[in-house]
């Protein structure tokens, strides 16, 4: 965790300038740059990538680009530049495909909720809309009586509320450096003994689990847990095939 490589460091570059951007543009850079649902009307494929790089605030920003600098240039350093880029989208990528299937999967679960009272798709659609615009404005929406307040709740959640951060792509560093090193200790703020990578790497990714399972939160609201499974989830297989090979492997680029 000492000199940072060239590619976080390129890396870290750009993530800082989408952020100050943001910050001086305001709502426009979300509405292009941030994962918005695939029915959303904001929604672009270029956001699939995009939204790795923009983040909701300073503290969330500091702590990604701080785990970038300290975990991932140890593994750029093991990997080499091309190879590490590869995994670095490939995790973020990952993160924000799993992250897409539970909102989905939400989605669909309110949706039926209308179809069984005689919405039709479209007009579930134009509810989406309009409910977007009145909990942005208001942080209320009213629905008809009867439904199931959580699984319309989540629809909503799911279709209204962008992914935003390299969260995903971290935990995909996380989990290659927890391959990696896993005997390393490290230091927490947060913990006063200091806890090897391998037990603490699958803790985290665990706690992230209940929270998206259960809804409970640990660490606070607003926060896209089931990317981070995804990002480790991806960022695991893609370090298993490169251990099993030995890195030797060269199909990938």
């Amino acid at each position: 965790m000492g000199r940072m490589t060239e590619t976080v460091k390129v890396l870290l570059i750009i993530n800082v300038i989408f952020f100050i951007g943001s910050q001086l543009i305001g709502d426009v850079a979300y509405e292009y740059f941030a994962l918005w649902f695939v029915k959303h009307t904001n929604f672009q494929v270029w956001q699939i990538v995009s939204h790795m790089f923009m983040h909701g605030g300073f503290m969330h920003i500091l702590f990604n680009m701080y785990a970038l600098w300290a975990f991932g240039s140890p593994i750029e350093q093991m990997l080499g530049q091309k190879r590490f880029l590869i995994f670095y989208f490939g995790a973020g990528i990952g993160a924000a495909f799993l992250h897409t299937l539970v909102n989905f999967y939400a989605y669909q679960n309110g949706a039926n909720e209308f179809l069984e009272i005689g919405y039709t798709p479209a007009e579930v659609a134009d509810f989406l809309q309009e409910a977007a615009r009145s909990a942005a404005a208001t942080g209320q929406y009213s629905y008809p009586s009867g439904l199931d307040a959580d699984a319309v709740g989540s629809m909503v959640e799911s279709y209204a509320t962008p992914a935003v951060g390299a969260s995903g792509a971290i935990y995909g560093i996380l989990v290659a450096f927890g391959m990696m090193f896993p005997n390393v200790e490290l230091f927490l703020l947060f913990v006063p003994v200091p806890i090897k990578a391998k037990y603490f790497i699958p803790g985290l990714i665990i706690l992230d689990l209940f929270s998206g399972v259960t809804g409970y939160s640990i660490f606070g609201g607003s926060i896209a847990h089931f990317a981070h499974v995804g990002g480790a989830l991806f960022g695991f297989l893609m370090m298993y095939y490169w251990k099993k090979n030995q890195f030797n492997d060269n199909r990938w680029y």
